[in-house]
């Protein structure tokens, strides 16, 4: 990249160069998107760690079918699953979390640059980690046939989708195989044969069966219980050799929806757990919709009554209902509805503390603390899960420390979020250049003071309406033609057609 060139001296360049505009976003939002010397050497004299096991140890649990499921160039994982059948039909579920505190210890040079960006930022252009990739795709990931010390959660599910939290302990593990959502969602919905590596691994296919049949139990009782069925179009920009070749939206099915439902219920095992030991912690909260008459009148333009206070029960039924009815459009009121919820946030939670709870999850207590490679926040829980497990007199933070790094954790997170979008805007008006003047058909996913915006169908870009958008309203389908793209400043302007 042009070093030290911000966005607005890039667009002299003849050439447009997404990676640049990735680094200078990255910058521009506070980040330090390179490793600082004295993390790289730090980090250089790293070895591997795995305290040795005695036969019969019960916390050796190589010998249990752990497997793993994320995208398929994924290298940072950050935890493997199992499961077994007891009995009266309930289902003990072990999740397995890198022990990444083993290696990143409070107060380490690799630390406080961790604390400072908070979390892993994902382009699509570019990946910026949290953690130089010795650590997050070497020592602290739980890549398949390799030894590694974890922290691994129990919960057991019921036959009607409740949880009862287990215990949380040191352990060794093995993956035994490295899945991948699309392989295995394809074949549990019935549309592809079994993927090759459950298939060749005896005892595997019987054991992601199992783990989604847990996966199928929580996700109904927490639907039930208003659970909103939300589902946002984020498109992803396609690149290679530097060329845009096109966007690609990450389809929801049923293998990340069994991720899913173990990290809820595995956070939700967590915060029980810090809670008994009586330690302050750090929640993960969506709190209960301040804008919810806006919500109430969405509902009213699609023509269903929504209660006059706050109802995640009702409000998921009329997702779910306009999800069957109207599909296409559906993400677009998905996303109307999280813009008028209100973004997540960590809060600091001392014991005794009245729990804000997460609106949109319909559960009460909950943290972040299975992404310990990628997320902050995970890692301060962490090493406050291991200060439980060896005997609780040190705990690693202070009341006042959590309050500020909860602050810092949301102020990254949202940055993130704004160096993300960005990045796939500019994407989009780099594939869009060369087709100035032609029509489109498109969704109105926006229509306020602040501007009216549009989502094409084909491809999937974003972008705003400059002439002829009054009277546009959201939901609207639209033809609209391309007017001009401007990468540096991630703008596509269109006209309104017909």
């Amino acid at each position: 990249m042009p070093p030290g060139k911000s966005l607005t001296e890039m667009q002299n360049y003849p050439h447009v160069d997404l990676n640049a505009i990735a680094w200078a976003a990255m910058d521009q939002y506070g980040f330090i998107p390179a490793f600082p010397a004295p993390v790289v050497r730090e980090v250089g004299a790293l070895a591997a760690k795995v305290i040795p096991g005695t036969p019969g140890d019960p916390c050796d649990l190589r010998s249990l079918l752990w497997s793993s499921i994320d995208n398929h160039d994924s290298r940072d994982l950050d935890q493997i699953e199992v499961c077994e059948e007891r009995p009266n039909g309930e289902i003990r579920v072990r999740v397995a979390i890198a022990d990444v505190d083993l290696y990143v210890p409070k107060g380490s040079e690799t630390d406080r640059h961790a604390g400072h960006n908070g979390t892993s930022v994902y382009t699509g252009v570019e990946t910026f980690p949290m953690l130089p990739d010795r650590l997050s795709a070497g020592l602290t990931s739980l890549l398949p046939g390799q030894d590694h010390m974890a922290i691994v959660i129990e919960y057991t599910v019921l036959p009607d989708g409740s949880t009862r939290p287990g215990d949380i302990y040191r352990a060794i593990v093995r993956n035994r195989a490295k899945l991948v959502y699309e392989e295995v969602g394809d074949w549990l919905e019935g549309t592809a044969s079994i993927p090759r590596t459950v298939g060749e691994t005896p005892g595997l296919a019987e054991q992601v069966l199992l783990q989604h049949e847990a996966a199928m139990r929580m996700k109904k009782r927490r639907t039930e219980q208003g659970a909103l069925a939300l589902e946002t179009i984020e498109a992803e920009p396609v690149v290679a050799d530097g060329r845009v070749l096109g966007l690609v939206v990450q389809q929801q099915n049923l293998a990340r929806c069994l991720i899913e439902e173990f990290m809820v219920a595995a956070n939700g095992s967590i915060t029980a757990f810090l809670g008994d030991a009586g330690l302050p912690m750090i929640h993960r909260v969506v709190r209960t919709p301040k804008n919810w008459d806006g919500i109430v009148r969405e509902a009213a333009e699609h023509g269903e009554a929504l209660p006059a206070t706050p109802d995640a029960e009702a409000l998921t039924r009329f997702l779910i209902r306009q999800k069957a009815a109207d599909p296409d459009r559906f993400p677009d009121l998905s996303l109307t509805v999280v813009k008028l919820m209100g973004a997540g946030e960590y809060v600091a939670f001392r014991p005794g503390d009245e729990p804000v709870g997460h609106f949109a999850l319909a559960v009460t207590d909950y943290t972040h603390g299975t992404a310990p490679n990628r997320r902050y926040v995970d890692l301060i829980i962490q090493r406050l899960i291991k200060s439980v497990i060896d005997g609780g007199r040190y705990p690693p933070y202070a009341p006042s420390e959590l309050d500020d790094l909860a602050l810092r954790m949301t102020d990254r997170e949202k940055a993130s979020q704004k160096v993300e979008r960005f990045v796939r805007k500019a994407a989009a008006a780099v594939l869009l250049r060369d087709r100035i003047g032609d029509s489109f058909a498109a969704f109105v996913t926006g229509a306020s003071e602040k501007g009216t915006y549009v989502r094409l169908i084909d491809p999937p870009a974003e972008g705003r309406v400059v002439l002829g958008e009054g009277g546009l309203r959201v939901g609207q389908r639209v033809r609209v033609r391309l007017m001009a793209t401007d990468p540096y400043r991630g703008f596509i302007d269109f006209e309104h057609t017909e």
